[in-house]
């Protein structure tokens, strides 16, 4: 806790130790062997371009030996989260984060998207409990409420909550609605969900409090793979409706292991 309270009164002193708004980017410490770059407090694209950056440049820097004690990072919507070896020193860490501080100031906006998915999502009564009520409180058909979600390129901003749960910015604001008032206790595995101005998919059954609109055959984790989860920060992806004989017939193949990740990738259009 020491070395928290250091790093504290360091980001403090810069300021006359009134911890008023800095100008972006910033560092925020996290506990003891961890720091997070901070570009920004709201979820947009042109921020989310700043941590792909940030995240090359990282990448980059840890691979050239110029950041040593750096294990590992994770992207979030406007930061990402650095963390280092817990064995390394105070002195070595100071040294470390006047890096990333640095690296964060000279960072460019990387605009270029990742992969490009196109994934089933069957929008069967069954599957979406949460889609007929969605459309007549936003004044919608169902069908009109699915050809905006299937119109969208969503943007990958982050994986959290569960492995494999990607969050996916763009949901259209005619289709914007808050988390339910009480949460599920157990969502089906796979269901697709919306939630503010945002679109997951629910890997696990677990509890949860977005709307249920559908349910994909795919399984977007797999922990025997060497990368486990398919999607990744920057990303898009673009949902395909397929009808209840198409998702069953798709959840077999996933189910023998003979569904591979490469055939929803697609190349720009």
């Amino acid at each position: 806790m020491a070395r928290v309270r250091n790093r504290v009164h360091r980001l403090r002193s810069a300021d006359g130790g009134r911890m008023t708004p800095a100008r972006w980017p910033r560092l925020l410490p996290l506990a003891d062997a961890a720091v997070t770059v901070q570009f920004g407090d709201a979820v947009d694209p042109a921020l989310h371009a700043m941590v792909m950056g940030f995240m090359h440049q990282l990448a980059a820097a840890v691979r050239a030996g110029e950041l040593p004690g750096v294990c590992g990072w994770v992207p979030a919507y406007a930061s990402v989260t650095v963390h280092w070896v817990p064995t390394l020193s105070a002195r070595e860490m100071v040294d470390g984060e006047a890096r990333l501080m640095a690296l964060a100031q000279q960072t460019q906006p990387r605009t270029e998207a990742g992969r490009r998915w196109r994934l089933p999502v069957c929008f069967d009564a069954e599957f979406a409990p949460d889609l007929a009520p969605l459309a007549a409180g936003r004044g919608l058909t169902v069908d009109e409420v699915v050809a905006l979600v299937t119109g969208t390129h969503f943007r990958v901003y982050m994986l959290g909550f569960l492995p494999g749960f990607p969050y996916l910015g763009g949901l259209p604001e005619a289709i914007e609605v808050p988390r339910l008032a009480s949460p599920r206790a157990r969502v089906p595995e796979r269901s697709v969900a919306v939630a503010g101005r945002m679109c997951a998919v629910y890997p696990w059954v677990s509890p949860g409090g977005w709307h249920l609109i559908g349910r994909t055959p795919v399984r977007l984790f797999d922990a025997a793979q060497e990368e486990p989860a398919w999607l990744r920060a920057g990303d898009e992806l673009q949902w395909q409706a397929i009808d209840r004989a198409a998702y069953e017939a798709l959840d077999r193949r996933a189910a023998d292991g003979a569904m591979t990740r490469q055939e929803w990738v697609h190349p720009a259009d």
